[in-house]
């Protein structure tokens, strides 16, 4: 019989925490790179251009300077994948190998009851899917489509290819006896309804699950096999689980190895990705049959330095791979466009060349968004006509003149002049004077900046100069944080600190001292749910605190908080005294009481 609980044992957390290095948890949603003793990223949370999100490694906790989020690698996780606190332990724990006692967290789930089901449903789907094309009969055409493609039986299992029946009411026969209900399956577009009858929608076609990051199965692409069955390709229709302008194909196998190249190949095609996969190119993704949206963008830059674009070489990929430049040039990504030879496509080009020639003859070869976009323009031009030929020279002194890098500008200004037999001293006068034109336009187009939002204010309102006894207080906290003199503050101070704030931290703190010899930041933050609290104690845990700190500078903290709290009373008596002598316009008193209290208060510091 197995005992369910409603929480995981404290040793337990404690264990996966000490498994789970939030440097490298992180580094799987945010390419990091190490500078002194932290890393540092683009945010996750919130749109940037210059890397603001630093992950502390030693102390296990990761802090935004921008959006002002914090916390550890289990908070990390509750914030990107919107876990509760059960799911990001239990999801690290897997990842870990750890076993942890069964959990009733359904109160905790933050996924829909229906979308659970939708996941259940599609988990069972991949592996029906699967075995009929590896195992039966029916299957033996599909499996011959990619064996005879060159995909190996261990590619095909990687991706756990499959093959929808062609008797189209096998599947949903299949659902049923598994338990699910047919109005729950034909909403989400799983099942298809034929009069009263529930079908599969990908009949007799091969099938490619369609996984999130995590690697669960959310969606299906499709691809006909037999002669005039339309359409050809088939995606699941989007619902809870499944927005194509949000995910990628292979993502969640290609991550790991997009991170550490700071490279992705972007392929247009499912099969594209499979033959690149299994030719050594395992940072290749794909789209799901619609343009590069720019959530997408977004997150292949989150992860990469470099985005390889390598669609079909005919015109309609040529034009899809501009379109995709543009997206990701507009979040200030660094592109690179890589055109296959004879107007092919990368999956055919794989096959009957091998993966060296496609590294060194697409790949290596692949252009700027420069080179690509003066090649790529002239197709909108007859530049044998003279007015033709002045109108794309123009077209392309614009888009010069958008280039920041002195070096790139000047290297494309002498491939322009000598293409048109201009000399570079006109070509860099136009640039420079389209320069010019378009910086006094952009100045005399500025209007005042929005309002910052409100977690941006509220975070550099924080950081404003504080009172001497308030810095005492955090340096107090941000000690016991590292241990040192855990039992002197207690003893000394005990939960006695000035502000409420600190009071609250502290109380958790000593919590935690009575189950720990020794604790860190990252612990505190599974007792919170509070975001002024957690903001607060990332603020504290990233005070530089020297490893050699004295007695005697803890005794100067101590007194100073003592200090303020015997001298509050005083001051709270003389503002009193203040709002009287205001009341009765008594000016020479108030002058008085005014002078005492501002003494008062540079006393404090």
């Amino acid at each position: 019989m197995i005992v369910m609980t409603n929480m995981i044992p404290e040793e337990k957390i404690e264990e996966v925490r000490q498994a789970n290095d939030i440097v490298d948890v992180v580094s799987e949603y945010v390419q990091l790179k190490k500078q002194g003793r932290n890393h540092f990223g683009l945010c996750p949370f919130h749109d940037e251009n210059t890397p603001s999100f630093s992950v502390a490694e030693e102390k296990q906790i990761f802090h935004c300077f921008g959006c002002g989020k914090g916390g550890n690698v289990f908070s990390f996780l509750m914030e990107i994948e919107q876990f509760s606190f059960i799911e990001a332990v239990k999801h690290l724990a897997s990842q870990s190998q750890i076993a942890l006692p069964e959990i009733n967290d359904s109160k905790q789930n933050k996924l829909s009851k229906e979308a659970t089901t939708l996941l259940n449903a599609y988990e069972w789907l991949t592996k029906y899917y699967h075995h009929l094309l590896k195992y039966t009969e029916n299957g033996e055409k599909a499996l011959k489509y990619f064996t005879d493609r060159g995909i190996t039986e261990e590619t095909i299992d990687t991706f756990e290819l499959g093959y929808a029946p062609s008797d189209e009411g096998v599947t949903a026969e299949f659902l049923f006896k598994k338990g699910f209900h047919q109005q729950t399956l034909i909403k989400a577009g799983i099942l298809s309804l034929k009069g009263e009858i529930a079908t599969d929608p990908f009949k007799a076609r091969i099938v490619f699950p369609i996984n999130n990051h995590l690697g669960k199965t959310v969606g299906f692409g499709g691809r006909s096999i037999q002669e005039n069955h339309q359409p050809k390709y088939l995606n699941s229709p989007e619902n809870e689980l499944f927005h194509k302008g949000s995910l990628l194909y292979n993502f969640d196998l290609a991550k790991n190895e997009v991170r550490k190249k700071s490279e992705v190949i972007v392929l247009e095609g499912y099969m594209d990705v499979i033959t690149a996969y299994q030719a050594g190119f395992k940072n290749s993704v794909a789209t799901l049959g619609t343009a590069l949206s720019e959530q997408q963008a977004k997150l292949l830059k989150r992860y990469a330095e470099t985005i390889i674009i390598c669609f079909d070489a005919d015109n309609a990929g040529i034009k899809a791979s501009y379109q995709a430049a543009l997206t990701l040039r507009k979040i200030g990504a660094d592109i690179r466009i890589a055109q296959v030879p004879n107007k092919s496509d990368p999956d055919a080009y794989i096959l009957e060349h091998g993966a060296a020639k496609f590294q060194d003859d697409v790949l290596d070869q692949s252009q700027t968004f420069t080179k690509f976009y003066m090649t790529y323009k002239q197709n909108a031009y007859n530049l044998s006509i003279e007015s033709d030929r002045i109108n794309y020279i123009e077209e392309m002194i614009k888009h010069l003149a958008t280039i920041n890098s002195p070096i790139e500008r000047e290297l494309y200004i002498k491939d322009l002049s000598a293409k048109f037999e201009l000399t570079e001293e006109t070509v860099t006068n136009e640039v420079n004077r389209q320069v010019k034109q378009t910086t006094q336009l952009t100045t005399n187009r500025q209007v005042p900046l929005p309002e910052p939002p409100p977690v941006f204010r509220q975070y550099h309102n924080r950081n404003k100069t504080r009172l001497a006894f308030e810095n005492a207080e955090r340096y107090l906290i941000a000690n016991l944080l590292k241990n040192n003199f855990t039992e002197k503050i207690q003893r000394e101070i005990g939960v006695n600190f000035n502000l409420d704030i600190h009071k609250v931290i502290v109380t958790h703190i000593y919590a935690l001292l009575e189950e720990y010899e020794t604790i860190n930041v990252s612990q505190l933050y599974d007792k919170l749910n509070d975001e002024e609290l957690i903001q607060t104690i990332t603020d504290i845990a990233l005070i530089p605190i020297s490893d050699s700190i004295s007695e005697a500078e803890i005794n100067d903290y101590i007194k100073m908080i003592h200090r303020q709290a015997n001298e509050q009373p005083e001051l709270d008596k003389l503002k009193n005294e203040l709002a009287l002598a205001e009341k009765n316009q008594d000016s020479t008193q108030a002058a008085i009481i005014a002078s005492k209290i501002i003494q008062l208060r540079r006393n404090k510091g």
